[in-house]
This record gives C-alpha cells, sequence and structure tokens, in this order.
C-alpha cells in the first residue's frame, strides 16, 4: 500500500524548489518566513554572505505581551511590523519574500502585507 507523504516533507520540497530561484543578496536581501503551530518567525538574510541581518517571532520579547490572547493572524501582522521596522533601522527597503513552502495564504499573507505596509518593498 502507498503511504502518503508527510506534510512538512512537502513543504520542505517546494520550499527548496522556490530557493533554486531565489537568493537575497546584499542590496535586496531575503526575507525569510517561519510558522510552527504556535508561534512565527520572520528574518532577514543575506544569501551571499550567510548572515542574518534581522530577526523577529512572536516570541520575542518586545513582542510576547501584544501576542498574548490574538488571533494567529494577528500574530503574523505585529511579526510583520516588527521586522519591517526593524530592516528599516538597518537601511534596508528592499527585500525578496521566501515564505517558506507555506500558500501564501493566512498568516503568510497577513506577515507580507504587515511589512509592505510599514514600509518594505518586495
Amino acid at each position: 500500500m502507498l503511504k502518503r507523504a508527510d506534510r512538512n516533507v512537502l513543504r520542505l520540497q517546494r520550499h527548496a524548489r522556490l530557493r533554486k530561484t531565489m537568493a537575497g543578496t546584499p542590496e535586496r536581501p531575503r526575507l525569510s518566513v517561519f510558522r510552527s503551530l504556535k508561534h512565527m518567525y520572520a528574518q532577514i538574510v543575506d544569501d551571499s554572505r550567510g548572515v542574518t541581518l534581522a530577526a523577529a517571532s512572536t516570541l520575542d520579547p518586545e513582542l510576547r505581551p501584544q501576542v498574548k490572547g490574538k488571533k494567529k493572524g494577528e500574530a503574523g501582522d505585529l511579526v510583520g511590523q516588527l521586522i519591517a521596522r526593524r530592516a528599516l533601522e538597518k537601511g534596508i527597503k528592499k527585500v525578496v519574500f521566501d515564505r517558506g513552502g507555506y500558500k501564501y495564504h493566512g498568516r503568510i499573507k497577513a506577515l507580507a502585507d504587515a511589512a509592505r505596509k510599514a514600509g518594505l518593498e518586495f
């Protein structure tokens, strides 16, 4: 009997397929997103040097009290605002959005929209 592939394995395959053509450069770093069942993480990466330039998550001490009691989509919105603010502080205005193999939907879309509103260009 055929066994269905694990959801995370399929997501990782989609992510690898996306990453073949996408890379962060010093002029336009990559905004990478990861979501777990409870939390959401975003980081801005320069792939040419292999360095994380800025990061934000729902576990961030700055966001933790604000996220408490909110829905996951609203938490994604807060993470998007925070990562955009931190990127702009470091002089990063343009990024390449890496959705991490997730559908551009729900929390991922909320994070992207909030980052755009806060001033990042995709």
